[in-house]
């Protein structure tokens, strides 16, 4: 079993820039520069056997590359069960029709639906413990946090080891968008 997600890298300089932000929380296990990422569907534990019918339907189809900025910043959860926080990525269809060919792909392989609604974000940090009150001091903060544009040229099919000190990402197979 392998545990798999799809995703677009964030250039090194956009990164660079969400790192400076990432201080002044309580209990946040801060996201490492090289793990920063949009998900664009998260797959969870597959067989190897999935994982090839998942790199077939990722790469069947192809879309051209787009443009994408951040645009403000947000927490997941409410008062004290906030667990994460995060860039927001700019509204932008492109990336909507990608995530739904993502979905499709995880659909045509077997695996569930995605329960929840496609939210383009960077997770910054996970939290655990940390005061609500101090979350949203810290989302109003970085609540104007615009990022320069940049254009996705390719997303990946990676893989996610757990470690004692986070998750580490690997990239298993790149899609060009052309």
């Amino acid at each position: 079993m392998i545990r798999l997600f799809a995703a677009l890298p964030v250039p090194f300089e956009i990164a660079e820039g969400l790192v400076t932000r990432q201080t002044g929380l309580v209990g946040a296990r801060w996201s490492p520069l090289e793990n920063l990422h949009i998900t664009l569907r998260f797959f969870g534990e597959v067989s190897e056997t999935r994982a090839e019918d998942l790199d077939l339907a990722l790469s069947a189809k192809t879309s051209a590359g787009f443009e994408l900025c951040l645009d403000g910043a947000g927490a997941f959860g409410e008062g004290e069960a906030m667990r994460a926080v995060w860039a927001r990525v700019a509204d932008s269809e492109p990336l909507s029709r990608l995530a739904d060919r993502c979905e499709t792909a995880a659909r045509k392989c077997g695996l569930k639906p995605e329960g929840r609604k496609f939210k383009p974000h960077i997770t910054l940090a996970y939290l655990k413990h940390t005061q609500a009150p101090a979350v949203a001091a810290w989302v109003q903060s970085h609540s104007l946090l615009k990022s320069p544009t940049w254009r996705a040229r390719s997303f990946g099919l990676y893989s996610s080891w757990r470690t004692e000190s986070g998750s580490r990402y690997q990239l298993e197979r790149s899609y060009p968008l052309v």
